[in-house]
C-alpha cells in the first residue's frame, strides 16, 4: 500500500487531519529498510535510486513537514518570516517540496553557553528545512549504516547514558586501560571542509552545494559561508557525524590488536558524543605520540582541528568529565558521580530561579519541580545517591531563604508552619495545601530511583529488518533496578 493511497480523500485531495501516520511511516521506514540491504550488498546505483525514490515520495513530504512543523523550533521562522500553522499551509508546504525550492541565506541567531559566550545558530526558512528533514530521511540509513560503533550523539536509540555506559564498560576491569586523551574538535559545524562534504555525504550534490553555500544574515547584512554545515539546520548534526564516521575505525587500524601480538596491549579505545571524544590508551606516551597525532591527521583531511585548550591526558586515578559526568578509580574501585560543574550550574540555575520569585509558592514549586526532576533524571543513571541528598539540603536553605526574606518580621515557627508540612511521612517538605485539600510539593532528589542503564548493542542498526524485535524490547526494557 503507498502513501498516495492512504492518505488521499475521495476527491484526490490530501486532507493533514486525515494523514494515517502510521502507515506512511512504514512506508518510509521499508524504503529505508531497502537503502541499507543495498547498501550492503554493494549495489551503489540501486542506493541512488531508492534515495531518489525516498524524498520525491509523498510519504516522506508528509513526514518532513510534519518535523518541522511539530519540533522545538517550529514558532522560529527564517529569514522569509513564515511559518506553517494551519492545515491548508502544511498541505501546500507538501505540495512545494514536489517543486525545485530556492534556498535562501540562513537567519543568524545567538544563544548563551555556559561558558559565557555566545553560539552561533543559523536558521533555515521552514521550506528549507522541510527539504533538509526530506532527504534526511535518504541520508541516515546511510549514514547509521557506516557509522562508528561507539558514537553516541545525534544517532537514533543512542544518547549520553550510552556513552557513560561504555567509558564505564571499558575502564571499570583491574586489567583496563589507567590513561584517557579527553578530546575537542574547535569549532566542529563551522570548520568541515565543503568540497570533503561534497565527495563524501550520498545526496544530490546540486542541493547540498546551496545547502552549504546558503549563506546568512546577520544585522541585516549577507555573510558568505566557505566553511562548516551550520548548527540550526535539520541535517547538520547527521552530516557533523558523517564527517567524524571512521575515527575510531582509524584508530583500531593503527593500534588494534594485530595477528600474533599480545592481545590488548595497547589498549585504545574510542567513544565519540557529536564533537567530544574520549581515547583511553595503556600509557600517556602513547596517547601523547602516536594516538594524537593520528587524530590529527584525520581531522586535518576534513579541514578540522582538535581544540589544544579542551584536549588533554589524564590518569584514571585523577578522574575526567565527561557529558556532565566525572569518571574516576579509587584504588581498584570505577565510580561515575555527577560533576562538580553539573553541580555548580544546576545549583546557580535553581538559585536564580528562587531568588527572581516572589510570593506565589504554588507557582515556585511548578517552576523548581521540573528543573530538579531533569537533573535528577540525567544522573539517576550512575552513584548519584549522595549528590541527590545534598541537593535537597541545598534547595532547603534556598526555599527556606526565600520564605524569610518574603516574611522578615515573622518567628522562624510561623515561618515553618506556612511552608513546610509532613508530607508521605517525610518531614520539612515545601509544600502547599490548597482549600480543595490538594497538596502541592517541592520534588525531593533523594526520591529518583537510581536504576543502570542497559547499554544498547554498537552493532545494533534500527533501519536494519534483523534488528527490529531488538530494539521493540530495547523500548520496554532501557533500565534494571540499581542498588548503588
Amino acid at each position: 500500500m503507498t502513501a498516495q493511497t492512504v492518505d488521499a480523500n475521495p476527491n484526490g485531495k490530501i486532507e493533514w487531519t486525515q494523514v494515517h501516520w502510521e502507515q506512511i511511516e512504514q512506508t518510509v521506514r521499508r524504503l529505508q529498510a531497502r537503502i541499507v540491504k543495498a547498501l550492503q550488498e554493494k549495489a551503489y546505483r540501486r542506493v541512488k535510486d531508492l534515495q531518489r525514490l525516498l524524498t520525491r515520495s509523498l510519504s516522506a513530504r508528509l513526514l518532513a513537514v510534519r518535523r518541522v512543523t511539530t519540533n522545538r523550533g517550529r514558532k522560529t521562522p527564517g529569514v522569509d518570516g513564515i511559518l506553517w500553522t494551519t492545515p491548508e499551509q502544511k498541505i501546500q508546504a507538501v505540495h512545494d517540496l514536489e517543486k525545485e525550492m530556492k534556498i535562501l541565506p540562513l537567519k543568524r541567531i545567538y544563544i548563551p553557553k555556559k561558558n559565557g559566550k555566545m553560539r552561533p545558530i543559523s536558521i533555515p526558512t521552514m521550506a528549507n528545512r522541510a527539504q533538509q528533514a526530506c532527504h534526511l530521511l535518504a541520508i541516515d540509513p546511510i549514514a547509521e549504516t557506516g557509522a562508528d560503533e561507539h558514537s553516541y550523539g545525534f544517532r537514533i536509540q543512542r544518547g549520553t547514558h550510552d556513552a557513560i555506559g561504555y567509558i564505564y564498560h571499558i575502564l571499570r576491569r583491574k586489567g583496563s586501560p589507567q590513561w584517557i586523551l579527553e578530546g575537542d574538535i574547535k569549532s566542529c559545524f563551522d570548520e568541515i571542509n565543503h568540497q570533503w562534504l561534497e565527495d563524501n555525504i550520498p545526496m544530490e550534490k546540486s542541493i547540498l552545494q546551496k545547502w552549504l553555500k546558503a549563506g546568512f544574515i546577520d544585522k541585516k547584512r549577507l555573510f558568505p559561508t566557505k566553511a562548516g554545515t551550520p548548527q540550526g539546520g535539520i541535517a547538520s548534526p547527521t552530516l557533523a557525524n558523517m564527517t567524524l564516521n571512521g575515527l575510531e575505525r582509524t584508530l583500531k587500524e593503527k593500534f588494534g590488536d594485530k595477528p600474533g601480538q599480545q592481545k590488548n596491549r595497547k589498549m585504545v579505545h574510542c567513544c565519540r558524543y557529536a564533537d567530544d571524544f574520549i581515547v583511553t590508551g595503556a600509557s600517556q606516551e602513547l596517547l601523547q605520540e602516536s594516538v594524537l597525532p593520528a587524530i590529527r591527521q584525520f581531522l586535518a583531511e576534513r579541514g578540522l582541528q582538535i581544540s589544544e585548550e579542551k584536549t588533554r591526558i589524564t590518569h584514571i586515578a585523577e578522574g575526567f568529565d565527561f557529558l556532565g559526568q566525572n569518571t574516576r578509580k579509587y584504588g581498584e574501585k570505577l565510580l561515575t558521580t555527577p560533576s562538580k560543574k553539573s553541580v555548580l550550574n544546576f545549583k546557580a540555575k535553581l538559585g536564580a530561579t528562587i531568588k527572581d520569585h516572589r510570593l506565589d509558592t504554588i507557582d515556585l514549586i511548578k517552576k523548581i519541580n521540573p528543573i530538579i526532576r531533569g537533573w535528577c533524571n540525567y544522573h539517576r543513571f550512575i552513584v548519584s545517591r549522595k549528590a541527590f541528598e545534598k541537593i535537597d539540603n541545598h534547595v532547603f536553605k534556598l526555599l527556606w531563604k526565600w520564605a524569610k526574606r518574603n516574611h522578615p518580621n515573622k518567628t522562624h515557627r510561623w515561618v515553618a508552619k506556612k511552608y513546610f508540612l509532613t508530607s508521605e511521612g517525610q518531614k520539612w517538605t515545601f509544600a502547599v495545601k490548597t482549600k480543595r485539600g490538594k497538596v502541592h510539593q517541592q520534588h525531593l532528589a533523594s526520591s529518583t530511583r537510581i536504576r543502570r542503564h542497559i547499554l544498547i548493542n554498537g552493532k545494533a542498526n534500527p533501519y536494519e529488518e534483523k534488528w527490529k524485535l531488538y530494539f521493540e524490547k530495547r523500548a520496554q526494557r532501557k533500565s534494571v533496578p540499581c542498588a548503588v
